[in-house]
């Protein structure tokens, strides 16, 4: 597991499911800010490895105060960069336990389960809880609108 922080709050989140670490001062050309955000919580996309991905910033995400993110996760098998304030440390976790019923709600998409470890309980954060396929689809709509259209002259379609 790869423990990280935002606002102050600890997360786990499983290592397999980053793919990559970055710190968000080398993404200088390569974040594009959306003209018209539809989601707070995300008013980027990075171009990287050929891919497209929507950079979602944990703290609107998981309602938490303003912070100043140094580090962008890109996700495996995702279309969604995670921006969040630091990297605690990596840890072995033997299985997160179930959530409890007063996780309701959206809660239930974003996390796994709860960890314990060093005196404190850890949400372990699931992945593809970032971004519902629906939020994908609105981000979808308005990036492909607002993309720049390539002149096709002499492009015949069937």
């Amino acid at each position: 597991m790869l423990l990280f922080a935002v606002a102050h709050q600890k997360f786990a989140i499983a290592a397999d499911s980053v793919q990559e670490i970055r710190s968000t001062d080398s993404l200088a050309g390569s974040a594009v800010e959306l003209s018209h955000p539809v989601l707070s919580k995300v008013r980027h996309t990075l171009e990287h490895s050929g891919h497209t991905y929507y950079v979602v910033n944990a703290g609107a995400h998981f309602d938490l105060p303003v912070s100043r993110p140094g580090l962008v996760l890109i996700l495996r098998q995702s279309r969604v960069a995670v921006l969040i304030d630091y990297i605690e440390r990596m840890t072995e976790i033997a299985a997160p336990y179930p959530l409890p019923l007063a996780f309701a709600g959206a809660e239930r998409r974003w996390y796994r389960g709860l960890t314990y470890l060093d005196d404190m309980v850890i949400p372990v954060v699931h992945a593809g809880g970032f971004l519902t396929a629906q939020e994908c689809e609105q981000l979808d709509r308005v990036t492909n609108s607002t993309a720049p259209q390539h002149d096709l002259q002499g492009v015949v379609s069937a």
